[in-house]
């Protein structure tokens, strides 16, 4: 059978080759090269392609194409058989186009294209080496960069970074490639699963001219599984002049991995180099707004309304529909408003926080605006009406009714209403049976209320569902070393969470404190002081210092609780701990 392209590999071809997905109308074509038959056999495949028969079409194509030597009608011909998901015509029409015309470039990219798509490696070697010795200087790191890209869908990836390395192999000798070159065949080598090797190639990369970007990116996307591509990244960013895109992209890994005070830092540095753009003073807001920071976020996103105000395109998508700009400048706004909000709730101005969900007038987030309405109705004592609010959002969209029912849950936890918060949460289990997320929110409930049992059997079920459920194995750990139970299978199951999320700090929390329960109280200092560093969250510091004080760091124990004290002086751990070590601040 004649290979097909489905749906997807016709339209990422196309996409990838600048071609419209639409049907075109016949090509102009030079007048002096058509006669009356070929102008009518183009006509004829006009009527067929009209008709469905686009194997007819693009035969009647590529044969004018052919006689008259036409790039547009050879152009044509690949199109229709890319519309019509021909694989063999596609690349037929490509190879008779490169043979017509063996200067053409756009004919060899067709080529290189269609047998990266029908997964034909073993002949990618021969175009793409023409292609790229024919490319201009000025384009050739583009179209190096674009290999792993229009490659990836090959299904033997090792072999493809092998035979791609060989092809690449003249550009590494080329000052002018030579970047370009280690980073595509990092990125093959990285796409066949070889990321040690991806990082090494990176790192030349970036001895060899320490002021490109590529490396950077490429780090950025190791992060995760190669903690040594961060030195890439910090690397290049201690230079005096680099790509503000490089910092952002660091900013998400950084937050992707909850090192939120790191991430605040690169963006406080993006907002003093590039004040005037409206977006990154969002996200700085947003970032300390997690760190529980509200006078500093509060800052932030006054700025981001001024700036936003003062120049809205800078706050909006690049569009030249003027509409969806403002569609997009008012969605951040909006998310600007509800974080004032929230920011002036943790200062205990429920006041400012009710005028700036007021100034909110958008359908699409009325659940958000509602719950944290009734979160400062709940925390009046008004739980009734409270719960109310919520439950008469308007269901625009089936699952609408599970976010109201973890909306309602939410208000009733802000205001440590366990037994109704998991009351609600049952009853939405049962409506929406193995729910991931509704089931961890249960267990975190029955928690609360001390049934452990109860924790431990939903919690076994959210692994039992998802198996690299992180959370659950955290959750179920902590809790056994929390009431220093179950000691070595505490340990076991937030190794597995550490596994799964190796960066996490409240796992590495999670961690140092099953470690201090067994008595290893040097290994558990070097876990949560790690974790305190990226999120100084209140109850890492807790913990923290419970175990600094147990070690006779006892001046360090109270710093470090003072400052927890001053993110949440009600957290329930903190104030636990003060009182059974008898501790005052």
């Amino acid at each position: 059978m004649k290979p097909r392209l489905s749906h997807a590999f016709a339209a990422a071809l196309l996409a990838a080759s600048g071609v419209s997905a639409q049907t075109p109308q016949t090509t102009e074509t030079a007048a002096s090269a058509l006669d009356a038959p070929l102008f009518y056999q183009l006509l004829l495949g006009e009527l067929d392609l009209r008709n469905g028969d686009a194997a007819a079409a693009q035969a009647k194509f590529l044969d004018v194409a052919r006689r008259t030597r036409d790039e547009a009608l050879f152009r044509r011909s690949v199109e229709v058989a890319l519309q019509a998901r021909s694989g063999d015509q596609a690349l037929a029409s490509a190879r008779a186009w490169r043979q017509a015309l063996p200067d053409s470039l756009e004919a060899l990219r067709f080529e290189f294209q269609i047998l990266a798509v029908l997964n034909r490696s073993s002949e990618l070697a021969e175009p793409v080496r023409l292609l790229l010795l024919r490319t201009p200087d000025a384009e050739r790191n583009s179209a190096i960069a674009g290999l792993p890209r229009i490659t990836q869908r090959v299904a033997d990836k090792a072999a493809l970074a092998r035979q791609m390395d060989e092809v690449l192999k003249p550009y590494l000798d080329a000052q002018a490639t030579r970047v370009a070159a280690r980073v595509a065949s990092a990125r093959l080598w990285a796409q066949a699963g070889d990321l040690p090797r991806a990082l090494a190639l990176a790192e030349r990369a970036q001895a060899d001219d320490a002021s490109a970007a590529g490396p950077v990116f490429l780090a950025l996307e190791l992060m995760a599984s190669q903690p040594a591509a961060e030195k890439i990244v910090t690397t290049y960013l201690a230079q005096p002049k680099t790509e503000a895109n490089v910092r952002l992209g660091y900013v998400r890994v950084l937050s992707a991995v909850q090192r939120l005070v790191e991430a605040e830092s690169q963006m406080r540095v993006l907002t003093g180099e590039q004040p005037a753009q409206a977006g990154y003073w969002l996200t700085l807001g947003a970032l300390q707004l997690e760190l529980r920071q509200p006078k500093d976020a509060e800052t932030s996103l006054q700025r981001y309304l001024q700036a936003a105000a003062a120049q809205p395109e800078q706050a909006a998508a690049a569009s030249d529909d003027d509409e969806e700009q403002d569609t997009f400048a008012e969605g951040g706004r909006t998310q600007a408003w509800l974080m004032l909000a929230q920011a002036a709730e943790l200062r205990g101005d429920g006041k400012a926080a009710a005028g700036w969900l007021d100034k909110i007038d958008d359908p699409q987030r009325a659940l958000e605006v509602q719950t944290r309405r009734a979160t400062l109705l709940a925390k009046q004592g008004k739980l009734k009406e409270a719960r109310a609010l919520v439950q008469q959002v308007p269901e625009r969209k089936p699952e609408d009714a599970r976010a109201k029912l973890i909306a309602e849950s939410q208000v009733l936890r802000e205001v440590k209403r366990w037994p109704d918060a998991h009351s609600v949460l049952v009853s939405a289990n049962d409506r929406f049976p193995n729910d991931i997320d509704l089931l961890y929110e249960q267990a975190m409930m029955a928690e609360k209320m001390s049934r452990m049992d109860e924790m431990e059997r939903v919690l076994r079920r959210v692994i039992e569902l998802k198996p690299d459920h992180h959370h659950a194995y955290n959750a179920l750990g902590y809790s056994l070393a929390e009431r220093n139970q179950r000691l070595p299978e505490a340990r076991d199951l937030i190794a597995k969470a550490v596994e799964l999320a190796p960066n996490d700090p409240f796992i590495a929390d999670s961690l140092g404190w099953v470690e201090f329960r067994l008595g290893n109280n040097a290994q558990a200092l070097l876990h949560l002081k790690r974790a305190y560093a990226s999120r100084p969250d209140t109850e890492i510091a807790a913990h923290l210092g419970e175990v600094l004080w147990a070690s006779g760091q006892r001046d360090e124990a109270r710093r470090v609780w003072r400052e927890g004290r001053t993110r949440d002086a009600d957290n329930e751990v903190l104030r636990e701990t003060l009182a059974r070590l008898q501790v005052k601040l």
